[in-house]
């Protein structure tokens, strides 16, 4: 079994207003893309209700970054009270989204990925010493990498949201 270790620990953002749910999918999985990481939707819901919309999506890109580690983002995302509106602009009618937004970010780096030392104790021991007194360095690398794109991502994350300041109108 190889060993997860937890980097980033829930890192949270949360917005009210308006926004276009698409948009914020697209940027996040753009992000991934352009980054070359591979993609994993584990959960997509979507619940209608008197008051809205209820989505949840669970996130969990991950990169195989050498041949031992390998870095995974977990990103919860819930939408509550999801209720599609226009907002003029311009002279032009936009159809957007306005309701609560949430997001969570967690960073992994998995050590032993293959799962190859962990057959044997003595193996295991070994992979265990060289990881941590010969190959710090390494280790260390991968953990300020996840640090910096879920940094990155919830910096661009925080830009769109914010770039959104129509009036509701009623």
């Amino acid at each position: 079994m190889a060993e997860r270790t937890l980097v980033v620990d829930h890192l949270k953002l949360g917005y009210e207003g308006l926004f276009n749910a698409s948009e914020l999918y697209n940027l996040v999985a753009g992000f991934f893309y352009e980054k070359g990481w591979d993609w994993y939707e584990k959960m997509n819901q979507e619940l209608v209700t008197p008051t809205g919309k209820q989505i949840k999506l669970v996130l969990e890109p991950w990169k195989s970054s050498s041949d031992y580690y390998k870095l995974t983002v977990r990103i919860k995302i819930n939408m509550i009270d999801v209720k599609e509106v226009e907002v003029e602009q311009n002279g032009q009618k936009l159809r957007l989204h306005h309701g609560v937004v949430r997001i969570t970010f967690d960073g992994y780096v998995m050590s032993d990925r293959f799962g190859k030392w962990t057959s044997e104790p003595l193996w295991w021991f070994m992979s265990y010493m060289i990881e941590k007194y010969f190959f710090r360095t390494h280790y260390e690398k991968f953990e300020t990498w996840i640090k910096s794109d879920i940094d990155d991502l919830h910096q661009k994350i925080k830009t769109y949201l914010n770039v959104f300041k129509y009036t509701y109108q009623y």
